[in-house]
């Protein structure tokens, strides 16, 4: 459900933006608030998907900034995607600035300075801010930050679908179970995937055999992740190419082969270990579900991939909020 993680409502009047900036230099990725103080108001409400957090936040004009002090402070190495409902949003980071009105979405990173403007004079903005762990999108970190401060549409195309299954999670998340929400946070982080993907060009030219071929290798691992046998040599064989070619269609994906079956892998274990159906199954038996025979190998493996160990993973993801 959606919880309120802040309200100016409350405070006195004099406290607000001080109390406000606060909140935002103790948040995931700090960042500092300016406004004018008289008549300053905003309210937070969060949705925490595990590996995705939503945020709809409803403030007067103000100016949010992350600096290169805040960001060697601290930085998560999140992406995030912002989204007027109502209102002006403008993003700057980096050389270019996007200018948002309702219904467009822009993409900024936790990891480079960036400034959002909302609104002007008395005007009050509200916005859906999505954001994810780097580690969470199978896409080349170094192709998605030239994503960054760029208009996004989220009228047509997937990145209405997008819009539209942000815009219900918030509206319904009162009628979400537990488990619904551990399954809203696959399907949001993949939403988020495709939309980034369909405005990169992450594949070799369309219509060509390479193109066809790797779309129909990547096809082949998701269905067999749960294979202890599945290799590159195990790809190629079932393929009919041989190993050396498997690695060179996979040379412009920044993955290896091997470490993109491995990273496919610990993602759907992640999941399971968010998702209250399998809370009471063993950590060992949900990495043996996704082909990882040895339990210390799948412990390091997870840990290096998000920073922390599957079973402390499991204990953040469903402790009481």
């Amino acid at each position: 459900m959606l919880t309120t993680v802040f309200d100016s409502g409350g405070l006195p009047p004099a406290e607000r933006l001080a109390r406000f900036n606060e909140f935002q230099i103790r948040s995931q990725h700090p960042m500092g608030v300016t406004a004018e103080p008289a008549g300053f108001q905003a309210r937070a409400r969060a949705l925490d998907l595990a590996a995705v957090n939503v945020v709809e936040l409803t403030c007067s004009a103000a100016e949010i900034r992350r600096t290169p002090k805040l960001i060697r402070q601290t930085d998560p190495e999140l992406y995030s995607l912002v989204m007027p409902l109502r209102g002006i949003v403008t993003l700057n980071q980096g050389e270019r600035n996007a200018e948002l009105g309702e219904r467009e979405m822009a993409l900024y990173t936790s990891s480079h300075p960036f400034q959002v403007r909302l609104g002007a004079g008395h005007d009050t903005t509200t916005l859906l801010r999505a954001h994810v762990p780097r580690t969470a999108l199978p896409l080349p970190a170094r192709k998605i930050d030239r994503l960054a401060a760029i208009r996004l549409p989220a009228r047509s195309g997937v990145g209405a679908a997008f819009a539209e299954f942000l815009t219900r999670l918030t509206a319904d998340a009162d009628a979400f179970t537990p488990a619904d929400v551990s399954r809203m946070s696959s399907v949001a982080a993949d939403l988020l995937t495709a939309v980034l993907a369909h405005h990169l060009d992450t594949e070799p030219p369309a219509g060509t055999r390479e193109a066809e071929l790797l779309r129909r290798i990547k096809t082949y691992i998701q269905r067999h992740l749960h294979d202890p046998d599945l290799s590159p040599s195990s790809v190629a064989a079932a393929q009919h190419i041989s190993v050396s070619y498997l690695h060179r269609l996979f040379q412009a994906q920044e993955l290896t082969a091997a470490a993109w079956i491995r990273r496919r892998r610990l993602d759907r274990a992640r999941r399971d270990l968010t998702d209250a159906t399998y809370r009471d199954l063993p950590i060992h038996r949900i990495a043996a579900r996704w082909g990882f025979t040895d339990h210390a190998t799948f412990t390091r493996a997870f840990r290096a991939a998000y920073g922390i160990p599957p079973r402390d993973y499991r204990r953040t993801a469903h402790a009481p909020r």
